[in-house]
């Protein structure tokens, strides 16, 4: 996972990169494979975070913007990034809903198998403007869904509506693609914790991919200049064309190792096992909208509705 280290404070000092976020928070899961690739990962974990020569992370975060991508309506948590993010069928006076990883509770990683619905949450979000400067604290008033099973997201609800943080910040939320993406798409990685922008491109799909524990489901590859590091964790992945999220940002193999946390490896339909140093990956997001209907109500049983249930 990609959560904010200490040890990613070093490499950003010896970068130049100025100073950074201090604390970090747990471990994160990531798994590996049998192909070894150039360059760092992009979990979100708190152990496997920022770990990473300077060199790659000073590249990581001086990539070029896409002009179209901004930091609006991102935010940055204690431990990862996230994004203030609407359904297609949100309204306007619906309750706002914040996305980010599973691995990226305040209580810890989920367990395999864990499904986390409607929990109380005091968690306070940092909102970003277009240049990526904070505007305000959000606050959850409940924890919606969380799981690191078959994905690693989670999805929080406010206890403001969109307008009423359109009209007091002029921020509009991120709308979730009800489609998945297709391979060459081109895409940007936002972190709201480090105000960096990652641009690069869906290098493909993988089957199933595992890290320690937990094992995901249909996760997006990044070709290798989204080079992303700790604290990036829970960062939207924005749609360069629609600007709409087509996955959340959570994972990466920092070191070559197989299957391991902070080295998740991709495994095939027939069991074969790859692993690529220094790739990192996504979870799918178009699940999700499926699952929220009227008010963004979360309803597992919806029609349409595949995200695990407990």
């Amino acid at each position: 996972m990609r959560q904010p280290l200490v040890v990613a404070l070093c490499a950003l000092a010896l970068a130049g990169a100025g100073a950074a976020p201090a604390v970090a928070a747990g471990p994160s899961p990531t798994g590996a494979d049998t192909t070894t690739g150039p360059g760092p990962t992009t979990v979100a974990d708190v152990v496997d975070g920022v770990v990473g020569p300077a060199a790659r992370t000073l590249s990581g975060l001086t990539a070029p913007k896409a002009a179209a991508v901004s930091f609006a309506g991102t935010v940055s948590l204690s431990n990862c990034s996230g994004s203030v993010v609407r359904m297609p069928g949100s309204q306007a006076d619906d309750p706002a809903l914040v996305l980010t990883n599973g691995h990226c509770l305040e209580s810890g990683f989920p367990a395999p198998g864990q499904i986390l619905v409607d929990r109380a949450s005091s968690r306070s979000f940092g909102l970003l403007n277009s240049s990526g400067s904070r505007v305000a604290t959000l606050r959850a008033n409940r924890l919606v869904y969380a799981t690191m099973t078959d994905t690693d997201a989670a999805v929080y609800r406010l206890g403001t509506t969109y307008a009423q943080i359109k009209s007091a910040y002029g921020i509009d939320a991120l709308t979730l693609s009800d489609t998945r993406p297709a391979a060459g798409t081109a895409i940007s990685v936002v972190s709201g914790y480090w105000k960096r922008i990652y641009n690069c491109s869906v290098d493909g799909f993988v089957y199933r991919m595992k890290e320690g524990d937990w094992t995901w489901k249909d996760s997006v590859r990044y070709t290798p200049a989204c080079d992303t590091i700790g604290g990036t964790s829970g960062s939207p992945v924005v749609d360069g064309a629609t600007g709409k999220v087509v996955a959340v940002n959570n994972t990466g193999n920092e070191d070559g190792g197989r299957c391991t946390l902070n080295n998740p490896c991709e495994v095939d339909q027939n069991g074969t096992v790859t692993v690529r140093r220094g790739i990192n990956y996504a979870q799918q997001t178009y699940w999700f909208p499926a699952c929220f209907g009227a008010d963004n109500r979360l309803d597992l049983n919806a029609s349409g509705c595949v995200l695990p249930r407990p």
